[in-house]
């Protein structure tokens, strides 16, 4: 599925991952571990990957991607990680931006309670794509969708992939069949 928004080339996007602290933990505190999800944003120039927005590097190297925070438990209500992306500024060279959601913390998904992902047009704040991640089982990573650049602008194709992947690192050798 591609989309874009309603014939205007997307602008603005914001890729987001929400999701609740183990319920161990709200009866029990300190037995429990926490659980942390992780928003990020993985840049590629053709196939080659050329930047990262993650936990570790909250703005990309044109200013262009930022992540709002790094949520380590989950608290709070709605979006706990928000990467915005201001497709206007991205470097010319960038052509693919994926969007990935990774358990640091271990567990799989299934495990979490109100996991998801979403991804929105920033201009008009209409909600692009939305995945339910805790219905997905034994994987510790999600690969949401791509921002593809093309001649008429920027386009979103959900991906909607179970992966392996504890940190965005371990992501990038399984995006390679989504590159083309």
């Amino acid at each position: 599925m591609a989309l874009d928004a309603g014939g205007d080339s997307l602008t603005v996007v914001q890729m987001a991952a929400g999701w609740d602290p183990a319920a161990e933990r709200r009866w029990l505190p300190g037995k429990a571990k926490d659980i942390d999800l992780n928003a990020s944003a993985l840049l590629f120039a053709g196939d080659a990957i050329v930047d990262v927005v993650y936990h570790e590097q909250l703005t990309s190297q044109d200013g262009s991607v930022r992540l709002l925070g790094d949520n380590t438990t989950g608290e709070g209500e709605g979006d706990d990680e928000i990467i915005t992306l201001d497709l206007t500024r991205i470097s010319p060279r960038v052509t693919t931006v994926f969007f990935v959601v990774t358990c640091y913390t271990g567990q799989t998904f299934e495990k979490i309670e109100h996991a998801f992902c979403r991804v929105v047009d920033g201009r008009t704040n209409t909600e692009i794509a939305r995945y339910d991640l805790s219905k997905i089982h034994a994987h510790t990573g999600f690969l949401a969708g791509k921002l593809v650049r093309t001649q008429e602008g920027w386009t979103f194709r959900s991906i909607d992939e179970e992966i392996q992947a504890e940190h965005p690192v371990e992501a990038v050798p399984q995006l390679a069949p989504f590159l083309a």
